[in-house]
């Protein structure tokens, strides 16, 4: 199973309707999804001048780097980690998303 396909499966696992969520985005990569956070991850969304170099550390002191999200038009990231930590996060500057919030997701390895 390629990357992209495992992502796909793992993401689509948390819509209320995994299927048609993995159908919808093989019907049109460029699509996105409206997916729950707080089930399988939360979200940590953070500026671009805090979330590039954070990206940067963390590629070179990770053997595998986790799911980022990234929005190029206003600039930020969006770190997936797990579930329960929106909740835990204290932050200048960072947004989270957790349990009873929903986020946009694109397609897996779209740019």
């Amino acid at each position: 199973m390629t990357g992209t396909k495992t992502a796909v499966e793992w993401l689509a696992s948390v819509a209320p309707d995994p299927r048609a969520c993995r159908r919808e985005w093989e019907r049109d990569p460029r699509g996105v999804a409206l997916l729950p956070a707080g089930k399988a991850w939360d979200v940590l969304f953070l500026p671009g001048e805090l979330g590039y170099p954070t990206l940067d550390v963390l590629s070179r002191v990770l053997d595998q780097l986790g799911p980022v999200l990234a929005d190029f038009g206003d600039q930020r990231l969006g770190f997936l980690v797990p579930p329960g930590t929106a909740a835990r996060w204290l932050g200048t500057g960072v947004r989270s998303a957790g349990a009873g919030t929903w986020i946009v997701v694109p397609y897996p390895g779209r740019t």
